[in-house]
């Protein structure tokens, strides 16, 4: 199959991303300034083998979300973003449905966190982006489990330590900050699969759901269990940016602690390993 205006357009924008605009190392010999397939792989949250069939036209008919994903890591702006889904023969999402769109700004301000584990969720609590010091925190996340409410009703649950309470309150704030959302998007066809699917699948969200629970998304201290530095004591704290329904989550550590050589050493670990998958 002849490469699509779509394969092109991803392999030009790829071209104009420099790595390090990226938060990625850049060590190493480059035949380019811009994103290696694996990288923008990587950002994306998709296959490189699936990246490489995109660019060369051996795929066709990419979802909404894999398009949003890629959007988002060759940094496009709204403009670019909607001609980004027009080549890929779709309309891209507007009002009535659940915003994934980081502006240039926001992306600009996460640039300069490289010190810092932070992650971007759209309304509906999916991944939309991950720094490489959150990812190494917290470990890759691929397909629904990139969603947060189905990975703590019906996925694989996360590093981050939990008692009863702290598990309940976590369950009741997801139920009813996706309820808030729901009502917001109406239109959003994605948000209705994803509860259907967790009320089926999961009896304590069925429960929450029916009882009209309410609960919200509190500043907090957390442990996260590291399969590879040990635990990490560190205070998580959610921002919201105005206009765009996103939120930043964001880990730090306190100064001086045991916590914050942790997270120090987790930064030059992780960093190591994705430049060995680069």
């Amino acid at each position: 199959m002849a490469t699509t205006e779509f394969g092109r357009t991803v392999r030009r924008w790829r071209d104009r991303v420099p790595p390090e605009a990226a938060g990625l190392p850049v060590g190493g010999h480059r035949r380019a300034a811009g994103l290696r397939r694996e990288e923008l792989a990587l950002l994306a949250g998709i296959s490189v083998d699936y990246v490489t069939r995109l660019e060369q036209g051996r795929a066709a008919n990419p979802s909404e979300q894999v398009i949003e994903a890629l959007g988002r890591a060759l940094r496009v702006s709204g403009d670019e973003r909607e001609h980004l889904f027009r080549v890929a023969g779709l309309v891209a999402p507007g009002r009535g449905t659940v915003p994934g769109y980081i502006t240039p700004s926001v992306q600009r301000m996460l640039d300069r966190l490289t010190g810092t584990p932070v992650a971007v969720s759209d309304a509906a609590w999916t991944l939309l982006l991950a720094n490489p010091l959150y990812t190494a925190l917290m470990g890759e996340r691929h397909g629904r489990e990139r969603n947060g409410a189905w990975r703590n009703f019906l996925g694989a649950g996360t590093r981050v330590r939990h008692t009863p309470e702290s598990r309940r309150a976590l369950e009741t704030a997801v139920v009813s900050d996706l309820r808030a959302t729901a009502l917001r998007y109406p239109a959003d066809l994605r948000l209705r699969r994803l509860i259907a699917d967790l009320r089926a699948g999961s009896e304590r969200f069925a429960e929450l759901w029916d009882s009209g629970a309410v609960g919200h998304q509190e500043a907090s201290r957390k442990t996260i269990d590291h399969p590879e530095v040990g635990p990490l004591t560190l205070d998580c704290d959610v921002l919201s940016v105005a206009g765009s329904d996103l939120r930043i989550m964001v880990y730090t550590a306190e100064p001086g602690t045991e916590d914050a050589e942790r997270l120090a050493l987790l930064a030059v670990v992780g960093t190591q390993a994705l430049a060995e998958q680069s």
